[in-house]
C-alpha cells in the first residue's frame, strides 16, 4: 500500500502571491465606477456619459466610491492628425475629450480613457486606431486630456497572423505590448491608473501587478447568470494574487442591467465580486435603473468588505456539487471574516454555514447582510433560508479559531459530567486529538470522556498537578457531535484536532481503466508527488485501494489539475471546470465541478499550466471496517457536464 502522512501543502504550492507589484500609491483598494461597455457596447456618445455621469453624483453612487467614469469602446477614428495624435470622434463627442474631462472633475468624478494594445480598438470596424507603435505619443496624449485611468485592451494585436480581431493563441504574450504602454504611462506627469485588459490568456497574475493596477483574469462576461459560475471557477487559482494596489479584475458588473439577472443574483454577483475584491465597475445606465438594483450598488456593508484595508481576497473553501451550493471566505481587519454561501439551486431553500469551513468555530456577533439580521453567539453553525441563485453573506466578528471549545460558551455541568455541544467534526474518525485544558490543577484522578459517537467511554489518567490532558476520541462527520468528560476539575476549554490525513498518490496502487495513464511531471511540478493520471473521460476509472478503521463518511481532499480555460466556449456553456466522480465501494456517486488550477501561461508556461495542482475536499459517504475500493472518474459527464475529468494527482483520506 502507498500511503504517506501529510500536512496541508496547498500554501506552499500556491506561494504568497504577492509579485513584484507597482506602487506608485494608486488603488490601495479595488477601484470603483463606471464603464460605457455593458450597456451601450460600442456605441457610446457624449450625452450618454454626460447623464451617467451626472446620475452617479445625483443617487450618491458617487460618495460609495464610483468615481472612475470610463469611455469604453467606440470613442475614436481611424486616422490620427496629422501630428500623430489620437482624437475622438467629433460626430458622437462634440466638445472634445478635454471638455469631457473637466465637465467630470467639476462632478468630482474621474476621467477613464480606453485603448488598445493593437493597430485598431476593440469594436472595429469601423475602424479605429489602437496604440501599437504609437504607445509614447499616445500616453502624453491622454495626460494632456487629464485622463485618471487608463483601460487597456488586446484586440488586432498579433502581427504574425495579420492582426486578427481577437485570438486567444497569440505566437507571443502579450507582456511586452503592456509593459511598453506601462513604462510610457509611468513616465507622465499625473498618475494614471493602468487597467489591463489581455483578457487572461498568458496568466497575466504572474507579470502584470509590477505594470499596472488591475488585470482582468479571463474572457468577458456575457449577460448570462451561467457567466458567474464561469468567472468564479477562472478566479480560483487567482486570488492570493489580491492585495493593495493589485487587484484581479472579474470583468464590470451586471448589476442592473434590464432583464439580465434576478434580484438574488444580482446580489449573489455583487457580493462575491465584492468579497474577491474585483474592481467594482457599473455596466449599467444609472438613469431608470430599478430600485433594488440601486440598492445593491449602495450597499454599504459590501462595499465596506470590497474596500476593506487588509486587500485580502475571499478563497473557495467547499463546494457540494450534487447539493448546488459552495461556499468562500476570506479575513477583515480587525479580526472579522466574510463568508459566502452561493445557492445554484433556482429554488429557495434553507441551507447551513458550518463555522470551521471558514476556519471559524464561535462568532460573538454574525450580520447576514442581504436578510439585515442579526445574530450573537453562534456557535459551530448557522442556518438561513437562501433564495434561489442567492447567497448567504455574511459578517462574522469577536470569533474562535476552529476546534477551540472554550467550557463558558459550549459547555453544561451536571453534577461530576460536564457536556461539549455542538462539537464539530470533518471526517468519521477514531482519530480525533481531544485536548482538555483545566482550570485549576487537579489531583491524580482518573476522568472518563464519552461522545455522540460512542457509548464506550475513554479513561484518562490524569497526573497530579497537570494543567492539560490529551487522549485520542471518535467523532461522526457533521455538527451535532457531543463530548461529556465525567469526574474532571473545572475545565477551561478543550481542543479538537482532527486526523492526519492519509495520502495516495494516484500513479501508485490504483488500478486503471480505460484511457487514462500515469504521467511523470517535471521536477516541482504536478504538487506534492510529481506526477498525475490524464486522460478520465467517460469510460475511464482510477481506483483506488484504501484501508479505513472505521465506517461511515470521510472527508478526503482531492489533488487535481485542470486548465481547461474557456476562451472560445465562454461565449456560450464553458464554464473552466471538469466533472469528478468519487463512488466509494458501489455506493452513489459523489460528483465534484473542480475549477482551474493553473497557474502559470497557456502560451508557453511549464506545461502550459497542466503542471499546477489544485486542492477541494469533498465528504463521500460507503466506507466501511477494513478494505475500500474508491473509484475516481467522470460518471454523467456525457450528460451536460464536462467530458473530460481533471488529471488527478492524488488524494488524502481523514480516517
Amino acid at each position: 500500500m502507498a500511503a504517506i502522512i501529510f500536512a496541508s501543502l496547498l500554501s506552499t504550492a500556491l506561494g504568497s502571491g504577492l509579485h513584484a507589484r507597482l506602487d506608485d500609491g494608486l488603488a490601495r483598494t479595488p477601484q470603483m465606477g463606471w464603464n460605457t461597455y455593458n450597456q451601450y457596447n460600442c456605441f457610446p456618445n457624449e450625452s450618454i456619459v454626460h447623464e451617467n455621469a451626472q446620475a452617479l453624483v445625483d443617487t450618491g453612487l458617487a460618495d460609495f466610491g464610483y468615481r472612475y467614469v470610463t469611455i469604453d469602446c467606440g470613442w475614436s477614428v481611424e486616422d490620427r492628425l496629422p501630428n500623430g495624435t489620437i482624437t475622438w470622434n467629433e460626430t458622437l463627442f462634440p466638445q472634445g475629450f478635454p471638455a469631457l474631462g473637466q465637465f467630470l472633475h467639476d462632478l468630482g468624478l474621474l476621467f477613464g480613457a480606453y485603448g488598445d494594445s493593437g493597430i485598431l480598438l476593440c469594436g472595429s470596424p469601423p475602424n479605429q486606431t489602437g496604440s501599437l507603435y504609437h504607445e509614447d505619443i499616445d500616453a502624453r496624449t491622454f495626460a494632456e486630456w487629464k485622463v485618471d485611468a487608463l483601460k487597456y485592451d488586446n484586440c488586432y494585436s498579433d502581427a504574425a497572423e495579420n492582426y486578427p480581431n481577437v485570438n486567444y493563441a497569440p505566437s507571443t504574450s502579450p507582456h511586452p505590448r503592456f509593459a511598453n504602454m506601462s513604462h510610457y504611462i509611468q513616465s507622465q506627469d499625473r498618475p494614471i491608473l493602468f487597467q489591463i485588459c489581455e483578457w487572461g490568456i498568458d496568466f497575466p497574475a504572474l507579470w502584470a501587478p509590477a505594470l499596472g493596477h488591475s488585470w482582468r483574469i479571463g474572457n468577458d462576461i456575457i449577460p448570462h447568470w451561467r457567466s458567474i459560475f464561469r468567472t468564479l471557477n477562472q478566479a480560483v487559482p487567482q486570488m492570493h494574487f489580491a492585495g493593495p494596489g493589485q487587484w484581479p479584475d472579474l470583468d464590470m458588473l451586471l448589476v442592473g442591467l434590464d432583464s439580465v439577472l434576478s434580484v438574488p443574483e444580482e446580489q449573489t454577483h455583487f457580493s462575491l465580486w465584492a468579497v474577491l475584491k474585483s474592481p467594482l465597475v457599473i455596466g449599467a445606465a444609472i438613469g431608470g435603473m430599478r430600485a433594488e438594483s440601486l440598492d445593491i450598488l449602495g450597499n454599504k456593508d459590501v462595499i465596506a468588505f470590497n474596500q476593506d484595508a487588509l486587500g485580502e481576497s475571499a478563497r473557495l473553501r467547499r463546494r457540494w456539487s450534487d447539493a448546488g451550493y459552495e461556499v468562500w471566505s476570506g479575513r477583515l481587519e480587525g479580526g472579522k471574516v466574510v463568508a459566502a454561501l452561493i445557492n445554484w439551486s433556482d429554488e429557495e431553500r434553507e441551507l447551513t454555514l458550518d463555522l470551521p469551513d471558514v476556519g471559524v468555530q464561535f462568532a460573538g456577533g454574525l450580520r447576514n447582510i442581504w436578510r439585515g439580521k442579526r445574530k450573537s453567539d453562534v456557535k459551530t453553525s448557522y442556518t438561513a433560508r437562501v433564495e434561489g441563485h442567492g447567497v448567504m453573506l455574511v459578517e462574522l466578528s469577536d470569533t474562535l479559531p476552529v476546534g477551540k471549545y472554550p467550557s463558558e460558551i459550549f459547555a453544561h455541568t451536571n453534577g461530576e459530567s460536564t457536556t461539549f455541544s455542538p462539537v464539530y467534526a470533518i471526517t468519521s474518525s477514531r482519530e480525533y486529538t481531544l485536548n482538555i485544558t483545566f482550570s485549576q490543577p487537579p489531583t491524580a484522578k482518573n476522568i472518563f470522556v464519552t461522545t455522540s459517537a460512542t457509548r464506550s467511554p475513554v479513561r484518562i489518567s490524569v497526573p497530579s498537578g497537570a494543567s492539560s490532558i490529551s487522549a485520542l476520541v471518535p467523532l461522526t462527520a457533521g455538527s451535532g457531535n457531543t463530548i461529556t468528560i465525567k469526574g474532571a476539575a473545572l475545565i477551561s476549554f478543550i481542543h479538537l484536532a482532527p486526523p492526519v490525513p492519509i495520502y495516495y498518490p494516484a500513479t501508485q496502487n490504483t488500478t486503471l481503466a480505460g484511457n487514462t495513464a500515469p504521467y511523470s511531471c517535471p521536477s516541482a511540478f504536478c504538487h506534492p508527488t510529481g506526477s498525475k493520471l490524464t486522460n478520465l473521460d467517460t469510460n475511464s476509472t482510477a481506483t483506488f485501494h484504501i484501508p479505513s478503521t472505521t465506517s461511515g463518511s470521510k472527508y478526503i481532499e482531492v489533488d487535481f489539475i485542470n486548465n481547461e480555460v474557456a476562451f472560445d466556449s465562454s461565449w456560450g456553456w464553458g464554464s473552466n471546470s471538469r466533472n469528478l466522480t468519487i463512488r466509494v465501494n458501489d455506493r452513489e456517486p459523489v460528483r465534484l465541478e473542480v475549477p482551474l488550477s493553473g497557474q502559470h501561461s497557456e502560451l508557453s508556461g511549464p506545461g502550459l499550466g497542466w503542471y499546477d495542482s489544485g486542492r477541494l475536499g469533498v465528504l463521500t459517504g460507503g466506507w466501511k471496517v477494513g478494505g475500500n475500493e474508491v473509484v475516481f472518474g467522470n460518471e454523467g459527464g456525457e450528460g451536460g457536464f464536462s467530458a473530460w475529468a481533471p488529471d488527478l494527482v492524488g488524494v488524502g483520506v481523514y480516517d
